[in-house]
């Protein structure tokens, strides 16, 4: 058995966890994942884990409903820092113009992870959209979506983006996408990480 088996056991478990704790609203386990600075990122979120927990909670009790689904998974392990790949797909469930929606959006979680003091976390979750649709839930239904809007935003995610917007949502306009500058941005990042480097001061918006 490869020496570095055990770590990518521990980061798989990090990955699945984190989906399985966070849509089932189990907020102490899935601090777990996390190291104390952790920080997360997403369209509709750029903060510290705790801040996404509260924000998590709070949309819960308005009716916001979101479910992750995993796919394969790609390790990059250097000593003690990975990075974490995850194909994965993002299903949310809303009322959309007066029609019930749901939106799915397929892409990759991007994490950096590192162990410390034998415990592998998350330091840093970015999400990267790769494709998306928007479906009423009822087949009969009629949804014309505004154009202007719905083309304002990234082709990756850009259903996904209406969706929350007209829920309420602030959505990020430059979240890493199929290719571009911003794929490209977090791919040096992640070089960088595993050369032992610093990240750089995390903001949100």
């Amino acid at each position: 058995m490869p020496s570095d088996t055990a770590d990518r056991l521990a980061i798989r478990d990090l990955v699945e966890n984190w989906a399985v704790y966070r849509d089932a609203r189990l907020w102490d386990q899935f601090r777990t994942v996390w190291h104390k600075e952790g920080w997360m990122m997403a369209t509709w979120f750029q903060g510290p884990f705790e801040e996404f927990i509260k924000v998590g909670k709070e949309g819960y009790d308005k009716g916001v409903r979101f479910l992750h689904f995993l796919g394969g998974t790609s390790i990059e392990l250097k000593g003690k820092r990975a990075i974490v790949q995850t194909k994965m797909t993002i299903s949310q469930r809303a009322e959309v113009d007066g029609v019930v929606c749901d939106v799915l959006c397929t892409g990759r979680f991007y994490n950096l992870v590192e162990k410390r003091r034998g415990r592998w976390g998350i330091v840093l979750r970015e999400t990267i959209y790769e494709k998306d649709r928007l479906d009423p839930v009822d087949p009969s239904a009629t949804l014309k979506l505004d154009q202007t809007l719905l083309n304002s935003f990234p082709e990756g995610y850009r259903h996904l983006a209406y969706l929350q917007t007209r829920v309420g949502y602030h959505v990020k306009p430059d979240m890493p996408g199929l290719d571009g500058p911003e794929l490209d941005a977090l791919y040096a990042k992640g070089a960088a990480w595993l050369k032992g480097k610093k990240l750089p001061p995390m903001r949100a918006g």
